[in-house]
């Protein structure tokens, strides 16, 4: 099991809960069977599973992810288990005290983001290669400029979970359907590729990123409609697009 939400924290409303199968020793990622999931606070057992949706488009081969939308009401440690393939696996996962990264229904930390203009110290601003053409508004001057925003957060070339370049690629693949409609902005998650220089980029501490990729939907008042973290496949940022165009 490798669960991919970083940042679970208590609300009444639904959540999304990512995970990804791993299957025997080592990394050795498992995408097809199909799961069930259930969670339960401390003290409680898992009483009910809920089927989980695999996602596998725009993803790297054998490694999609599996979501589940779930209320976590109390902060503290829970505890899951999933049931896949005839067997049964428990873990237990960390219900933050608060949320680290913006929520849904909050106001977009209006932070300036690295341009060719102004680079805010991030050299490289895009990792990917070649470099992508997301970077030439400040996510400062997109939100409330007129048009929803999506904001991607990814390091193509030091993602820990190497999941942010496939990302990035599938949301570029979706520009051209929408970027009459969008304002689409990418931001880097380090200041450099040296690892003595290396530290969060400034629009990254800003949003208190504990993670990556991590990509948000803001609506045309700067309200975030959506944020997706940890690995996120095609069909969910497609329906992150329709969203904002919807509203």
């Amino acid at each position: 099991m490798l669960v991919l939400s970083s940042d679970l924290y208590p609300s009444p409303d639904p959540q999304r809960f990512v995970f990804a199968l791993n299957k025997g020793k080592g990394i050795h990622y498992s995408s097809g069977p199909a799961a069930e999931i259930g969670f339960a606070p401390e003290g409680h057992r898992v009483a009910e599973l809920a089927a989980t949706t695999l996602y596998k488009r725009g993803l790297p081969k054998g490694r999609g992810i599996y979501r589940v939308d779930a209320a976590f009401p109390t902060a503290g440690v829970w505890s899951a288990v999933v049931t896949t393939d005839g067997k049964r696996v428990r873990f237990a996962i960390q219900v933050k005290d608060e949320a680290e990264a913006p929520v849904v229904g909050s106001q977009a930390p209006r932070a300036p983001s690295p341009t060719p203009r102004n680079t805010l110290g991030v050299n490289p601003i895009c990792t990917r290669e070649p470099p992508c053409n997301l970077h030439q508004v400040s996510l400062a001057d997109a939100i409330g400029a007129g048009k929803p925003v999506a904001a991607m957060f990814a390091t193509p070339a030091l993602c820990q979970s190497q999941y942010c370049g496939p990302v990035l690629d599938e949301l570029l693949a979706l520009v051209p359907d929408y970027k009459d409609r969008i304002t689409f902005v990418h931001i880097d998650i380090y200041t450099s590729l040296e690892s003595q220089k290396r530290k969060l980029a400034p629009t990254v501490q800003a949003y208190g990123l504990p993670s990556e990729p991590w990509l948000f939907g803001i609506d045309v008042s700067g309200i975030i409609r959506s944020r997706l973290d940890g690995a996120i496949g095609k069909d969910e940022i497609k329906a992150v697009l329709d969203q904002l165009v919807a509203t």
